[in-house]
């Protein structure tokens, strides 16, 4: 009798590596953890061999794992194809989806790839831009679809909220002098306003020694020692450090998000793709 491997199986397993743990995976797929649990000894005794060692809690695959994972997200995508090239037309075509830079690697790469998973006729167009940018291009109707920092004076439903950060080198310690060296983003944008507000409102002297569009622009004279920079809180990367009151420097207030939609008719995967995102990124 020919035996074969049970997608669902494969599904869990594949889940539980991405996520680390079965807890998370299990969150994710929709089971409780004694049941994924489950599911990984099963998948475990159809192979005849382990998949898995532990690091602490975290599972991770051994050589094992590592050659069926390979065939596995293989057979889950051709699985995922064939059921979407059947369920008909809403499941294919392209969305033009724009976001910040300093959201897109942190906060939406992660759910845009669950939501690839679950949609692999789709095809996603990301476009980077400033808030304020691609505001104007949704008018336009050059985009579907924008993930933006809400201006309070805005009307979009807030989706989540990010921290703004005040970040540093620690070797350098620019916030010792006065006037302290800031990095900001460019003129018009939301973040820069915020900073200046906060620093104007807390007496701190200061001056402006850098004004760049890229988030990586500004982590680069951080890492330099050039500036003291504002940042969102997940993008803080290693070697940079968050500095605030204790330095002297204003508490800055969290960036509201919003998900927001071109007007006039949308496309059956432009209104998938824009609930799945606010249920993912509310979740997260």
């Amino acid at each position: 009798m020919i035996q074969t491997l049970d997608l669902t199986l494969l599904r869990s397993f594949v889940t539980v590596i991405e996520t680390g743990s079965v807890l998370r995976a299990a969150a994710r797929v929709g089971r409780s953890q004694s049941a994924v649990s489950m599911q990984l000894q099963r998948l475990e005794a159809d192979v005849g061999r382990p998949l898995f060692h532990r690091e602490g809690r975290t599972l991770k695959p051994n050589a094992a794992g590592e050659e069926l994972l390979v065939h596995a997200r293989r057979l889950l995508r051709l699985s995922d194809e064939a059921l979407a090239s059947l369920r008909g037309p809403d499941q294919a075509g392209l969305v033009r989806l724009g976001v910040p830079e300093d959201y897109a690697a942190f906060l939406l790469l992660p759910v845009l790839e669950r939501f690839s998973q679950a949609h692999p006729l789709a095809d996603i167009e990301l476009i980077f831009q400033p808030s304020t940018v691609l505001l104007q291009q949704l008018k336009a109707g050059q985009i579907d679809l924008a993930l933006v920092t809400r201006d309070p004076d805005q009307p979009f439903a807030v989706l989540c909220h990010e921290r703004f950060i005040w970040a540093a080198a620690p070797d350098h310690a620019l916030w010792l002098r006065d006037p302290v060296p800031v990095g900001l983003f460019e003129a018009g944008d939301i973040a820069r306003r915020y900073a200046l507000e906060a620093l104007q409102e807390s007496g701190r002297q200061f001056r402006v020694v850098c004004s760049s569009k890229s988030q990586l622009g500004l982590i680069a004279v951080a890492q330099a020692g050039l500036a003291v920079v504002g940042i969102v809180e997940s993008c803080l990367p290693q070697g940079l450090i968050r500095v605030g009151q204790a330095q002297g420097l204003p508490d800055l207030p969290p960036f509201e998000i919003s998900l927001v939609e071109r007007g006039g008719p949308t496309t059956a995967l432009a209104a998938r793709l824009q609930a799945f995102l606010t249920r993912e990124l509310a979740r997260e």
